[in-house]
């Protein structure tokens, strides 16, 4: 859980460069502890750039969604539980096995960071998810993957700001929650299931992930504020 002077919001790094990553960084530093790095900047950068972020101060979020073999996740989960990550994501679709194998090794390796399992994408319809995924809805695979990655020992479940009703009977109360398709309002993007920070945090959720409210904003100081007055005020109930 985070800190009571923490704010519990995650910055979504998904610019096209290192050079834009590094300068949004710089303008956003001592403003918030958490940033996500997704695949294009972790394909550019790597370890290296991921420690480059540990070594400012920021809790790395990596979110390469993992989905293999047992096998293979248990070597990808004891080359990352190294260095320095505050967490990495696994994909629950990939089933029990491969979960409890990541909690396995990393508690093996006595690490700290923390496990968190994708439930369904928030780029998700039911009109797209009945396409890739026939015969199953999709508030009975949330509930699912959601109890699966408790189950499996997972230090939590990432999902839509909507899902979170859907998920809470499911799973024990201290399973955190992070929460993407986050928004001030509407951008009228890929995020389909989204809210503001206010509704993600009444509905439970311990962690918001914005990012392009953020980096896109004109004044992304004044975004800053905006968001953190939001969330804030879930806070309070």
């Amino acid at each position: 859980m985070h800190r009571d002077d923490e704010l519990p919001l995650i910055m979504a790094l998904d610019l096209d460069t290192l050079a834009d990553a590094r300068k949004t960084l710089n303008l956003v530093r001592g403003k918030l502890d958490y940033v996500k790095i997704g695949p294009r900047l972790f394909a550019l950068g790597g370890v290296h750039f991921v420690k480059e972020m540990v070594d400012y101060g920021f809790k790395v979020f990596l979110d390469l969604k993992l989905h293999d073999i047992p096998n293979t996740i248990r070597l990808a989960v004891e080359a990352f539980g190294g260095i320095g990550l505050w967490s990495l994501t696994l994909h629950a679709a990939g089933g029990r096995r491969m979960l409890e194998e990541a909690v396995a090794a990393r508690d093996r390796m006595g690490s700290s960071m923390k496990l968190f399992g994708i439930s369904v994408l928030t780029s998700f319809n039911e009109e797209v998810w009945s396409e890739a995924t026939p015969g199953c809805p999709m508030e009975e695979a949330l509930r699912q993957r959601a109890w699966l990655c408790d189950d499996s020992g997972l230090d939590g479940v990432v999902c839509s700001p909507l899902d979170l009703p859907v998920i809470k009977d499911r799973v024990r109360p201290g399973l955190l929650k992070v929460v993407p398709g986050v928004r001030l309002t509407s951008l009228g993007d890929d995020q389909t299931r989204i809210a503001t920070p206010c509704q993600a945090i009444k509905n439970g959720a311990d962690y918001v992930v914005m990012g392009r409210p953020i980096y896109k904003a004109d004044d992304i100081e004044s975004a800053m504020n905006v968001i953190g007055d939001s969330i804030r005020e879930g806070l309070k109930g």
